[in-house]
């Protein structure tokens, strides 16, 4: 398996965390969130990566090396301009016919190999990770008809959305569909595949996915330091 990771994003929702250093940098449990990320591709049998970075790449770039202390070969893809989460897959040279694509702040006990697995045998052009996730109104949620008269009530009521975990695997022929220049995100690659009539597969999963985007991420990801040292094992 080959597996690009994007890893060029400024982390601005990290406010001062990221100033100066590169959200795949910011610590959890003392170590960066990406050296976990790779502990984890390794063992699920990614030998080789490409990280596409940007802001502040010199720093991933000095801390990471060339991935012989994760057993691994990395080599680093760099942008010239911010290109979003899709654009950047553009500019990386010799892909494997199908290939993983991770977000560079994810912590996850997902397999990636049966994420691979399950995609070649869908046939699809992409397969997107995906996860349960409830969210809660902490308001009592009225229903209104037409003239605005109260239909309904519900107090605080729940709903749980299937999310993209930011894993998913490509297949090649799928980048046809991306412009040659300026950004294309993971939002434009997906309407632009609903468009067209594309198929596209999930891989449910129900074990241990963690966006670490923003502070209150990272506090729950220190929080949850048993389960990330047990990734690392």
């Amino acid at each position: 398996m080959q597996a690009i990771i994007l890893a060029g994003g400024k982390g601005t929702r990290l406010g001062v965390l990221t100033a100066e250093i590169p959200k795949p940098l910011v610590s959890v449990g003392g170590k960066p969130i990406i050296e976990i990320l790779l502990s984890r591709l390794r063992k699920s049998g990614v030998q080789s990566a490409v990280l596409a970075v940007n802001h502040m790449a010199h720093l991933i770039k000095d801390v990471l090396g060339d991935g012989d202390r994760f057993n691994m070969t990395l080599k680093y893809s760099q942008e010239k301009e911010p290109l979003s989460t899709v654009a950047p897959l553009r500019l990386i040279k010799n892909l494997s016919e199908n290939f993983l694509v991770v977000n560079g702040d994810v912590l996850t006990d997902l397999d990636f190999r049966a994420v691979y697995d399950d995609h070649i045998a869908s046939g699809a052009g992409l397969t997107v990770a995906t996860h349960k996730r409830i969210s809660r109104i902490d308001y009592g949620v009225l229903k209104l008809n037409s003239e605005g008269e109260v239909t309904g009530f519900v107090e605080k009521p729940e709903y749980d959305f299937t999310v993209s975990m930011g894993v998913y695997v490509f297949s090649r022929d799928l980048l046809r569909f991306v412009p040659d220049n300026g950004a294309f995100g993971f939002d434009d690659l997906m309407l632009t595949l609903l468009e067209k009539g594309e198929r596209i597969n999930t891989f449910p999963f129900e074990g241990y996915w963690l966006d670490v985007g923003r502070p209150d991420d990272l506090e729950q990801a220190n929080r949850d330091i048993h389960t990330i040292e047990k990734l690392l094992e």
